[in-house]
């Protein structure tokens, strides 16, 4: 069975508190669909505005998920002294936790704007419509707003306020744009 966590064995004792809990993917997988779905059919879509309460809720999820993920896998490192450290952490650590694979790439403009991009990502390998194209990604763009609560939860606790946005033009590539809060 894949999991999703980190599955090192822990050398010390086996209590709750020290073992791994591990959930499984195909659990997240219809997890997220199942979240997305709801929330989607619970919000009338008859507006823009509409749509950002779908935004909104989706990321305040993401939000709370990537707050406690933080907590719990940095508990026993050192506190990050750059910016560029905590997004690496996000590209390799945190990223490799949630997806089993690091981002394949990552741009900066030395400015406050990074660009994290992965070719495949997980939960839109399986996503595909009739028509293909333009319309799977757009039917796509709801999957991503969770995610992005996820990054910018994460950062926020450690430290770095910002503005996370996604886009995908192309299943499964999807490009998340991390614009830090000055």
């Amino acid at each position: 069975m894949s999991t999703y966590g980190n599955n090192e064995d822990t050398t010390a004792a086996n209590t709750p508190y020290t073992q791994q809990r591990l959930v499984s993917e195909t659990c997240m997988d219809l997890l997220l669909i199942e979240m997305v779905d709801t929330i989607c059919r619970t919000t009338a879509v008859e507006s823009e505005a509409d749509s950002e309460a779908m935004f909104y809720k989706l990321d305040s999820l993401g939000y709370a998920v990537g707050q406690r993920m933080v907590e719990r896998f940095t508990k026993d490192r050192p506190r990050f002294t750059d910016t560029l450290d905590v997004v690496k952490f996000i590209c390799k650590d945190l990223w490799s936790i949630m997806f089993k694979k690091q981002i394949d790439n990552l741009k900066t403009n030395h400015r406050g704007v990074y660009v994290l991009q992965d070719n495949s990502f997980r939960w839109f390998m399986r996503m595909s419509t009739d028509i293909g194209g333009a319309d799977s990604a757009k039917k796509a763009t709801p999957y991503i707003w969770f995610p992005c609560g996820i990054v910018r939860g994460a950062l926020a606790n450690l430290g770095v306020p910002s503005v996370v946005v996604a886009e995908t033009s192309n299943l499964p590539q999807c490009t998340f744009q991390i614009k830090l809060a000055k």
